[in-house]
């Protein structure tokens, strides 16, 4: 490969005192937004200019293109949502940018496109996405995405018909759209127009509940709900399935929240908060009457079911399901029953109760793997879930409650012979002693060391589940091995696997990490310089943390749209949302350990890196690009060894949400092909 020239990145002469520690930060004017800031701009075109040279003599970037083009190559739906005996589901052709919304009139009739996105922007880069429908099926609410952002327009129309109404909502962002029962409005959250209009470096302040009734100016909505003496707070509104209560979930951004509920068949709509307290989840699965049932980690870490009645003056949950060996990850009232998905060992089991919480039995599902999704109506025996695994496309099941039968009801075609990929789970201990289950896919043939990718994550709570990904297949084809860790921070093992990489115990997470990278070369299935890590967000977070931590154990690090930058990460846009998961930078402990694992911070000089391919987003407003370009720019300063220091910056895209799949794929080809090339991946198929 030719050698690199980096592009010139000015440094300045900011520092910052915490609590007496004086902290540089050279590379605060790339902080601006590039769409606004000019010098921005020109530093990103110069950095993409270089980044586009090289990779275009990698060996591998139009392989990876063309199979990944062909897996993905195949009709793809979502789970429906049923409604008047109508079936409404998304749906994917095949390489189209954008999924498309179509409805089914019964069982058996034809399908008819609502809408198509692509063609919306010139480079397909707007996208549909939230949407409802109501209850009697005449209207679909559905929200527009523009450029990758988090904000949302939401316009409303008419099904039989397809033409849209007057309707046009503004300034909604991390919302849901849920129609009030008699169909003449929607429930939604929305933020304070932002000063001037401009939504890129807009807070999140002041989030509102909203009713909008059909056919009026959105200045003549009816605020429902709002917390001003917490203006931090989300509040995020929702509706079951047929149900009479409204419920909004109130958080400061963890996983912990009120809950208040608004009795819609009241005369007057009066929230009631039935859980003031943000110590634990609650989450309302349905009612039957007046009687609440919830999901609660309160007295159980993985999770139990409670029921609330209403009609008392002072009502009591009382436990009806208790909490579980396996974590209760996905639940629903469904033809009269309680059907519970669970993980175990981060794969699912499904079970079936009576409503007073006596089981019934397990529900088969097609293989290991993980199901979810839950959708149907409480009295229906009809109902939905998807099922997906490492060597199976996501298929769409309906259940027959009544019979106890699951049946494809949308399956896509397979791209690749599943006879030939080996899916293997295996448990690792971490520095502390831990158990720490991974999974690690590769064709059966590949039996000796062979290089890896190594992807995770670890925070929030967030679990990393088996699923079909025809991005990562495409790089287990050629030979390499996929390898996913289930590390702590995430939600594979209830509330306390998630607190055990949070806050003060961050590192834990980071060890796990570690760990995982050592036991694939100490077992051999990783070869002597073939390691790889990935991973996106807080993922991106791990990556960087862990390179400046063991930059001798990996080979090619890809940190994407990650939070790195952690003394100033709750500056911008929705970073205040996250100090619950990782601590203040104005509170003294949390600095101290935020110091301790920044990736902007903690690079170590004059230490032999491995290779390095930052991507990011201009138009991300969810981990603004520039962490990316801040930490880019300081490893292309430091004294880091002879190998690559690159940044990939796409143009019109946001954190991942609605980006066009021709993106998808380049931006994925690249990382890969980067990849191979730096674990000696031998590419066979060309």
């Amino acid at each position: 490969m030719p050698e690199l020239t980096y592009p010139r990145t000015e440094r300045g002469d900011v520092v910052d005192d915490f609590f007496g520690t004086a902290i540089a930060d050279p590379y605060r004017w790339l902080e601006a937004d590039a769409r606004q800031d000019s010098k921005v701009r020109a530093w990103i075109n110069a950095q993409n200019a270089v980044t586009n040279d090289y990779l275009e003599n990698l060996p591998g970037r139009e392989l990876f293109r063309r199979r990944m083009a062909d897996l993905l190559n195949t009709e793809r739906h979502d789970i429906p949502r049923k409604r008047a005996g109508q079936y409404f589901f998304a749906r994917h052709d095949g390489l189209q940018n954008q999924s498309t919304l179509y409805v089914r009139d019964g069982e058996s009739g034809q399908d008819r496109l609502l809408i198509d996105p692509n063609g919306w922007s010139e480079d397909n880069a707007d996208a549909l996405a939230e949407w409802s429908v109501s209850d009697d099926g005449l209207f679909l609410a559905f929200a527009v995405q523009t450029g990758g952002t988090d904000w949302r327009t939401i316009k409303v129309m008419d099904v039989e018909t397809g033409e849209l109404l007057e309707d046009s909502i503004e300034w909604a962002r991390f919302s849901r759209i849920a129609w009030a029962p008699d169909g003449s409005g929607f429930f939604y959250s929305r933020y304070p127009e932002p000063e001037g209009g401009a939504t890129s470096g807009a807070g999140v302040r002041n989030q509102a509940v909203y009713f909008h009734r059909l056919g009026n100016p959105q200045n003549e909505d009816k605020l429902i709900y709002a917390t001003p003496d917490r203006p931090e707070m989300l509040n995020i509104a929702d509706r079951t399935s047929a149900g009479r209560y409204l419920y909004i979930s109130t958080t400061p951004g963890t996983n912990e929240s009120a809950l208040t509920v608004v009795d819609l068949e009241a005369p007057e709509w009066t929230p009631r908060t039935i859980f003031p307290k943000m110590d634990s989840e609650w989450h309302l699965l349905g009612h039957v009457g007046q009687r609440l049932y919830l999901i609660t980690t309160d007295g159980a870490e993985r999770r139990r079911v409670m029921t609330l009645d209403l009609s008392q003056t002072h009502p009591q949950p009382v436990e009806i399901l208790p909490e579980a060996e396996g974590v209760l990850n996905d639940a629903a009232l469904l033809g009269g029953k309680l059907i519970v998905a669970y993980l175990v060992d981060a794969k699912t089991e499904m079970r079936r109760f009576s409503l007073d919480g006596t089981l019934e039995g397990d529900i088969r599902l097609p293989g290991i793997g993980t199901a979810g999704g839950l959708s149907g109506h409480p009295t229906d025996d009809e109902a939905f879930f998807a099922f997906t695994s490492h060597d199976a496309p996501t298929t769409v099941y309906r259940y027959n409650i009544a019979a106890d039968s699951v049946t494809p009801w949308a399956q896509p075609k397979l791209k690749i012979d599943p006879s030939l990929i080996e899916v293997e789970q295996h448990f690792y201990a971490s520095k502390d002693g831990t158990r720490v289950p991974m999974f690690v896919v590769r064709r059966r043939d590949v039996t000796g060391p062979a290089p890896t990718l190594l992807y995770g994550y670890g925070g929030f709570g967030i679990s990393m589940l088996p699923a079909y990904n025809p991005l990562q297949i495409a790089w287990v084809e050629q030979g390499g091995v996929l390898a996913i860790a289930n590390i702590r921070g995430g939600g594979e093992y209830g509330t306390a696997w998630h607190q055990g990489g949070r806050l003060q115990n961050k590192q834990n997470a980071f060890d796990d990490f570690i760990a995982a990278g050592e036991f694939l070369k100490a077992q051999g299935i990783t070869s002597a310089k073939g390691l790889a890590i990935q991973g996106e967000s807080g993922g991106g977070l791990l990556v960087g943390a862990v390179t400046n931590q063991r930059p001798d154990l990996f080979d090619v690090a890809l940190p994407g749209v990650g939070v790195l930058d952690m003394l100033r990460y709750d500056q911008f846009t929705g970073g205040a949302l996250w100090t619950a998961e990782f601590g203040s930078p104005s509170d003294k402990a949390a600095f101290d350990n935020l110091l301790t694992y920044s990736p902007y911070h903690t690079m170590r000089d004059g230490k032999n890196y491995p290779a390095i391919l930052v991507t990011t987003a201009d138009a991300d407003d969810r981990v603004v690009p520039g962490h990316s370009f801040k930490y880019i720019s300081a490893l292309q300063y430091a004294d880091l060894g002879p190998k690559p220091r690159l940044i990939r910056i796409e143009t019109r895209a946001g954190h991942g949400a609605g980006m066009p799949l021709d993106k998808i794929i380049a931006h994925h080809a690249d990382m890969w092909a980067f990849a191979a090339y730096w674990t000696g991946l031998e590419l066979e198929r060309d």
